[in-house]
């Protein structure tokens, strides 16, 4: 393949490509986040030349993704505008769990002014798997990032190209656990060439406010404001809404709603959702539906996800929302 001009950086958060179990057999009962990032990097040494020998790698954290917390993500996008701003960085590769990686990359997306790509890569398996899925992963994420002309935050796993708005974790064991849905893979690759179906993903960085406009990124955790708090709920035959009444008691700042259908909800839910609405609570419609996005009505009392996000997306994206507007109401003295 044809590699292009600039060091690639490699960004370990931990996940199950950095999992170890006592058995070589075992896939499930593995301690993800146990191998550091250059550890990897040294398992597969065709790597570097796949990168032109230019291959650099950095640990911000060492985590299992189910537990990813909002200040390593916050730290993350501030390591990865500070490479991207570097002219001798051609692209980065994160190393991510899978459960919550469709949530970091649209985090990424929604920041990052990507216009070089930003690969997150991830495993199935553990790193001492008889057939680990890992390094496989790690080599087509390398060549994704190599690639002249490669932008935008992608997701690369079991030879697909995911992009960040589509893609999501659909089976909780096979390798190929990742699909993007209705838009399909932005591409694929094969034996370290890739062929693309769809344009590279163009980012809207939501610019200062969160990761502060600058190369450094965010501010120190300690300097940060009081974090907004988004829950999701869901509808389902025989919702009452009592949790929502609890969650606005308890003193939640947003909520997103997995809601049937086209946005429907049951009675009960939506007058308890008016009342959260009411007392100052953000509030999002999405569906529980895998395919397709909410339709708004002219009737709808409460405000539909206007991107199509999925529920985990949208909380994301609302935490973002309200994560900025406070920081923009508390003022240069936050951040």
């Amino acid at each position: 393949m044809q590699v292009g001009a600039g060091k690639i950086v490699v960004l370990g958060t931990g996940g199950t490509i950095a999992g170890t179990a006592a058995n070589a057999g075992d896939n499930i009962g593995y301690t993800a986040a146990q191998v550091g990032v250059q550890q990897l990097l040294d398992a597969v040494p065709v790597l570097a030349a796949l990168a032109g020998g230019a291959l650099v790698s950095e640990q911000v954290a060492q985590v299992d993704s189910k537990d990813m917390p909002f200040d390593v993500l916050l730290t993350l996008a501030a390591r990865c505008a500070h490479h991207l701003a570097d002219p001798a960085v051609a692209g980065l590769v994160i190393t991510h769990g899978t459960d919550t990686i469709e949530e970091t990359a649209w985090f990424l997306h929604a920041l990052l002014d990507a216009r070089k790509p930003v690969v997150l890569t991830c495993a199935m398996r553990p790193a001492t798997a008889l057939v680990p899925d890992g390094p496989q992963n790690l080599l087509d994420a390398v060549a994704v990032a190599a690639m002249p002309g490669a932008r935008g935050v992608v997701v690369v796993a079991a030879g697909a190209v995911h992009g960040a708005l589509s893609v999501r974790k659909v089976h909780p064991y096979r390798i190929d656990a990742f699909d993007s849905g209705e838009q399909g893979p932005l591409g694929w690759v094969e034996e370290g060439r890739v062929r693309m179906a769809h344009a590279w993903p163009v980012n809207a960085a939501l610019g200062p406010g969160v990761t502060g406009g600058s190369s450094e990124g965010t501010a120190a955790p300690s300097a940060l404001p009081v974090w907004p708090r988004v829950e999701i709920v869901m509808n389902h035959s025989g919702a009452d809404g009592r949790v929502v009444d609890l969650l606005v008691a308890d003193g939640v700042a947003g909520l997103v709603v997995a809601a049937t259908g086209n946005g429907t909800l049951h009675h009960a839910l939506e007058a308890a959702l008016l009342r959260a609405q009411a007392a100052g609570v953000a509030v999002r419609v999405t569906t529980r539906c895998t395919l397709g996005r909410v339709l708004a009505r002219p009737t709808d009392a409460l405000p539909v996800d206007a991107q199509g996000l999925s529920p985990v997306k949208a909380r994301i994206a609302l935490w973002l929302e309200l994560y900025r507007t406070r920081r923009t109401a508390q003022g240069p003295a936050a951040g």
